[in-house]
Parts: structure tokens; C-alpha cells; sequence
């Protein structure tokens, strides 16, 4: 596949110590900080990404205002269109797919997903607590939505649910989470008027419902999170409330004391006060340098960008993403974390990046020609798709052809992604 220009910032960004940290770092020892070095704080920021960035898309996408929004917990939100340039809650999402998402409070209830059959070729659910590793439970691929089934989400903290078995369901899956995101891609068949208009009518029999009112009865009332401000960015929280935001997380997170990344990341936050089962007290927390944090941050933003935009730096993550718990190492991590939250593993869909072919970035005064033999066709056994990005944001660009001109071949699961 050859497109005219290419968009790419070049290579990693240079661990270097920016202008001002030395005296940045001296004042915020004289004002009774955690004396952390570059290093010890690029390793809490690369091992906080995960956490950070998912706890913003899960929390916008419950409370924030805007498309995708389900404006509150355990609430569904069907979308029979595709997503359009207004879906700021997420970087860089899918103009391919229809989504159904549902952001969840598993605090004083186990929730059900009721499925019916969908008649598409793709449909996946992808599921994600605030430490984003993903599961699908279901998909076309597995074999699932040929008949209807009942599923039922819980933690190990979820009041009055202690794993039993209950009538009517069929499957069960425990996240590492109190709050998590369960969306569904449903692709449409737009080309098949009357397919389209009977997957229209599945994705509206999608039901999301309490344990309680699956059962017949009234559901618990909800009670307040008090949950930490999310921010505009990623970079935002490390800038401003990185700490109430971790010890929120590590508060509705399960741990285990066999997984690496796990016994890192709180090792990583226990000299600054930081633990599971902690309470959040600001007059005694510990006091960093929040602008040391968002720097490194940002450094680390700028460096996982420039390798998504990179297709033969980014090649080696392709396989390596969004993937469950224990099957996750940490650039891989950090890389989808900054690059766009949230997607499905190489099973389901892959998204390499598209590059220019004269290494060129793209520039919107220019027009581009996407060239493919037929043997350059993607191998996919649902569809393939194209979709543009702006790179400041990862955000789709208004236009009138609303973000993506689609192709399919006759049996195509591939996304490409052009910068």
C-alpha cells in the first residue's frame, strides 16, 4: 500500500533532562517532596499510563457531555450511525464499526448484558477496567451472537454477589475493576439495505440491566465515588491530581501479588502514601512536582507517537495489544494507553499505521492517492478500513465525507490507521 505523502514526527524522543529541571527539582525538595529523580519518576508516570488514560475515557464516557457519552453508570448507549467528528471522550476511535458502550459501577450490583443474535459479520465486545487490559468475551469470531445469550459482569468487591451460579445466565466474567467499559463494534453492512436495517434492529434489543432488576426487583441505589476530577488530557492528571486519581484506582482495582506490572506499579507509589485501602486525605499527602510529572509525561506522549507514526517502529506492537491480564508487558502498555485506549487483540482486528511514500507528513493543501494491487489487499475475513486522524489529539477531521471512505472486499476484521 503506497499513499503519496507520509505523516511522521521521526524517531523516539531523547530521554534528556529538559530546561529548568535542575532547579525545578531543588525547589520541590525545599518544599518537603518526595526527592524523586528523572528516572524514578519516568518509571511512575510509564507504569501509571495504563491507569491514568483509562481512568479518563471510562469516567468521560459516563459523565462527560458529548457523543458516546451513556450520561451515567450502567447506562447504554446505542449508536445506529458511525461515530463522527464530534467523539471527543476517546483518541483516535473507529468511523468503521457501530458502537454500543456501556461505562459500569460493579460496586453494589453484578450487571447483565442481554444479547440478542446480530447478523453481522463483525461484532465484538470489548470489555476494560481502569488498568486497561482488555477481554472479549464474545465475538463472531468465538462464534457467538448466532442466538441470543446473558451475560453477567462482577468484581471481587461487588456487594451481595459472591460468584454463585444464577438462572438465566450463561456467562459470567469478573473484572479487575469496580468501573469498567463494555462496548460493543457492530459493523453495519451498509451496502445491504436490508441487512443494515435488520442490524439496526438487533443493536436496539441490546439490553443492559442490575442484577436486581434482572431478577425482578428494584435496583440498589448507587452510592457516591467521589470521584477525582478526569481531565481534558492524559498530561492533565499527571499535572494536577496524579495522586488522588492513583489512590482512587488502586481503591476499586484487583491486584495480585503474582503479577510483575502489579507488584511495580504499587511499589512504584508506596513511598509517596499511595496504596490499596488507603483514604484519600489532600493535608496529608505527599507533595510532588506535578509539572516534573506532566513534563515526562508529555516526553512520553511525544515518543509513543512518534513510533505509531513509524510503520516499521510500530510493527513489532501490532500483536502485542490490547490483550488480557498476564498476556500484557509494559511498553505495549504504555503504547496503547497513549496511542488510542481501548481495542481489540490481533484475533480480532490490527491496526498498522498508513505512512506517505516519500516520508513526507501530510499536509491538507496536498491530495493523496492510495495505491494497492490486488495482492496488496488486507487479508481480513470481515472488513478493512481507512480512517484519518488528526495528530495533535488523535480526533477525527471534520469533512463532509464524515472521516472515512470505506472499502470492503468480499470477506474482509483490518483497520488501518493514516496519522
Amino acid at each position: 500500500m503506497k499513499i503519496s505523502k507520509r505523516s511522521l514526527l521521526g524517531g523516539a524522543v531523547a530521554s534528556v533532562l529538559p530546561s529548568g529541571w535542575v532547579a525545578a527539582h531543588a525547589a520541590a525538595e525545599q518544599a518537603g517532596a518526595p526527592k524523586l529523580d528523572r528516572i524514578q519518576i519516568e518509571n511512575i508516570v510509564r507504569r501509571s499510563y495504563q491507569y491514568v488514560a483509562m481512568y479518563n475515557v471510562i469516567n468521560k464516557g459516563a459523565m462527560a457531555p458529548g457523543a458516546l457519552s451513556t450520561g451515567g453508570w450502567n447506562k447504554l448507549k446505542r449508536n445506529t450511525v458511525l461515530a463522527d467528528a464530534d467523539v471527543k471522550i476517546i483518541a483516535r476511535p473507529n468511523n468503521d464499526t457501530l458502537y454500543q458502550n456501556a461505562e459500569l459501577d460493579l460496586r453494589e450490583e453484578a450487571v447483565v448484558f442481554d444479547l440478542p443474535a446480530i447478523d453481522s459479520k463483525f461484532v465484538s465486545l470489548e470489555c476494560s477496567a481502569y488498568d486497561h487490559y482488555v477481554t472479549i468475551p464474545t465475538s463472531t469470531r468465538q462464534g457467538d451472537y448466532r442466538k441470543p445469550q446473558k451475560l453477567l459482569f462482577y468484581t471481587k468487591r461487588t456487594k451481595g454477589y459472591r460468584a454463585e451460579k444464577i438462572q438465566g445466565i450463561d456467562r459470567y466474567l469478573e473484572m479487575t475493576g469496580d468501573f469498567a467499559t463494555a462496548f460493543h463494534r457492530v459493523m453495519p453492512h451498509a451496502n445491504e439495505p436490508e441487512r443494515y436495517k435488520r442490524i439496526v434492529s438487533q443493536i436496539e434489543a441490546i439490553k443492559l440491566m442490575t442484577l436486581s432488576e434482572f431478577l425482578g426487583r428494584a435496583p440498589k441505589p448507587a452510592t457516591d465515588a467521589a470521584f477525582p476530577a478526569y481531565g481534558k488530557t492524559d498530561e492533565d492528571i499527571f499535572g494536577t491530581n496524579l495522586l488522588d486519581v492513583m489512590q482512587f484506582v488502586f481503591n476499586h482495582t484487583t491486584f495480585s501479588e503474582k503479577d510483575a506490572l502489579d507488584r511495580a506499579v504499587l511499589a512504584a507509589y508506596e513511598p509517596l502514601g499511595i496504596a490499596p485501602g488507603n483514604k484519600w486525605d489532600p493535608a496529608k499527602a505527599a507533595h510532588i512536582d506535578n509539572e516534573q510529572f506532566r513534563q515526562v509525561a508529555e516526553d512520553v506522549q511525544k515518543a509513543n507517537m512518534a513510533i505509531m507514526l513509524d510503520a516499521a517502529k510500530s510493527a513489532p506492537y501490532l500483536l502485542r495489544l490490547f490483550r488480557p491480564k498476564g498476556q500484557m508487558d509494559l511498553d505495549a502498555l504504555v503504547f496503547q494507553s497513549v496511542v488510542g485506549p481501548i481495542g481489540n487483540p490481533a484475533e480480532e482486528a490490527v491496526y498498522p499505521p498508513v505512512v506517505t511514500a516519500d516520508g513526507k507528513p501530510m499536509n491538507a493543501l496536498h491530495d493523496y492517492v492510495i495505491e494497492m494491487s490486488k495482492a496488496d489487499l488486507p487479508p481480513a475475513k470481515a472488513f478493512w478500513s481507512l480512517t484519518l486522524y488528526d495528530t495533535k489529539n488523535g480526533f477525527f477531521i471534520p469533512n463532509p465525507a464524515r472521516n472515512i471512505r470505506w472499502a470492503r472486499t468480499p470477506a474482509t476484521s483490518l483497520t488501518t490507521m493514516a496519522a
